[in-house]
């Protein structure tokens, strides 16, 4: 099994088979970086087309910009596109998803829990008395 982190392109959707049976698809980006000896830092960024079997309720969590770390197994493929040229792609069938953050509006990550938290008590006055804590 590989695993790959990444962030979800586009929400999620979920499809029924004709066996009735629920699939959800969804597109995650990862950014790879080098720089070569002679050169500045080029970045290349490699697209997984992923499905996933278990939970479709899952596809309303798998929205654009969402970090994911996913477990599964990957497949290369390849199909001729309208121009007649040969192009690659990279499949996953996700056995894990791991949710690991969020975009919010202005294009940074959610804070953590401890950050959270902080903010919330950030009104706390130092020296205040046992009485004026919220806990």
């Amino acid at each position: 099994m590989e695993t790959i982190t990444g962030r979800v392109v586009a929400n999620a959707t979920v499809r029924t088979t004709k066996s009735d049976k629920k699939v959800t698809g969804f597109t995650i980006a990862i950014n790879d970086s080098y720089r070569p000896k002679d050169g500045e830092r080029v970045t290349i960024t490699r697209y997984f087309e992923c499905s996933y079997w278990r939970n479709a309720g899952l596809a309303e969590y798998l929205t654009k910009g969402t970090l994911v770390e996913l477990h599964g197994r990957i497949e290369a493929g390849a199909y001729i596109n309208k121009e007649g040229k040969a192009v690659g792609t990279l499949n996953m069938h996700v056995e894990q998803v791991k949710l690991l953050g969020k975009t919010v509006a202005n294009g940074t990550e959610r804070a953590d829990n401890k950050t959270q938290k902080a903010e919330a008590y950030a009104d706390i006055k130092p020296g205040a008395d046992d009485d004026d804590l919220p806990f």
